[in-house]
């Protein structure tokens, strides 16, 4: 064996043991309970998303300094990890009152994810439908720049745009996420919390707009979506009775190509957390009574913690 066969075969194991090296977190979306974040660390997730609308167990309008402290002696107890606090908020409401109310809200989670240490905040971006798209863009820009960039700043927060299309939410698309970052002029204080499903549902590619935008992507939603082009053919994408052509589905029971999504950011070095986020009808979603987890809706973690293990190391 010469010697550039022998450099050549460790350059090949260097890089071997280098892409084993690839171990984001992986955790779970769900309320703030003690039994839920127990769960997720007997389960062997290490990372979690706390729901934090209002009248949410994580309400930061009603979350004493001693409900504060106990949380996270919870989180440090079960050493469980936080990427992100959810809420879906209304940016932009042309109403002056609900948008304050919105606005204060907001304001108050960006300090209380500082409190906890959590650096990220999963939202929509706001949407005013009687407006032009290049109006909502400026309204957007205006808003977040006047009321919660300098609790950002304070806080060592940032606000990433989950992909929902189903509120206010003009960050929805390709076309939506170029729009704002270049309004945003590249601000530190915004990005992406990536979900696939949403692109799916909407006749767009998940993987090429994760490519596209990785550089953008701060954290992740493991959530799949199921087309059914048997009933689509037949009813089209608005069906007139209402018939269900697509549903969210649990990782590796939809369309999205897992293998071809995590390879995306494995090769960008993406270091950050994937959460499961689980709203799969045929594993007890969305009848769920109490913050608590029923047991079939924690079967479906259990189900799609399997699948994901062949891609995401331990």
């Amino acid at each position: 064996m010469t010697r550039r066969t022998l450099l050549g075969a460790a350059a090949v194991a260097a890089q071997v043991a280098k892409a084993a090296e690839w171990k984001p977190k992986l955790g779970i979306l769900a309320p703030f309970t003690e039994g839920n974040v127990k769960f997720a660390k007997e389960e062997g997730f290490t990372n979690m998303i706390l729901g934090a609308t209002r009248n949410s167990t994580m309400d930061a309008n009603k979350l004493t300094d001693a409900q504060i402290a106990n949380i996270k002696q919870t989180l440090t107890k079960y050493q469980m990890n936080v990427s992100a606090l959810q809420a879906s908020q209304d940016h932009i409401n042309p109403d002056p009152d609900r948008r304050k109310a919105d606005n204060d809200y907001f304001v108050k989670l960006i300090e209380l994810a500082g409190r906890l240490g959590i650096p990220y905040i999963g939202t929509s971006s706001g949407k005013n439908v009687a407006k032009p798209f290049e109006q909502q863009v400026d309204d957007i820009v205006r808003v977040y720049t006047e009321r919660y960039f300098a609790a950002c700043e304070a806080n060592k927060v940032r606000i990433l745009w989950e992909p929902y299309p189903g509120g206010a939410n003009i960050a929805i698309n390709p076309v939506g996420f170029e729009a704002l970052f270049k309004g945003f002029k590249d601000s530190p204080h915004v990005g992406l919390q990536y979900d696939p499903s949403h692109l799916v549902w909407q006749m767009m590619d998940p993987i090429q707009t994760a490519r596209d935008f990785v550089d953008k992507i701060y954290d992740v939603h493991l959530k799949d979506t199921e087309v059914r082009w048997d009933v689509l053919r037949k009813v089209g994408i608005n069906p007139i009775n209402k018939a269900q052509w697509w549903l969210y589905r649990l990782p590796g029971l939809g369309s999205i190509n897992w293998s071809e999504f995590f390879t995306v950011l494995q090769r960008s070095g993406y270091q950050g957390a994937m959460s499961l986020e689980h709203e799969d009808p045929l594993y007890g979603s969305p009848n769920r009574p109490g913050p608590d987890f029923t047991p079939d809706y924690a079967m479906g973690f259990k189900m799609a913690h399997k699948y994901l293990r062949q891609y995401v190391p331990e």
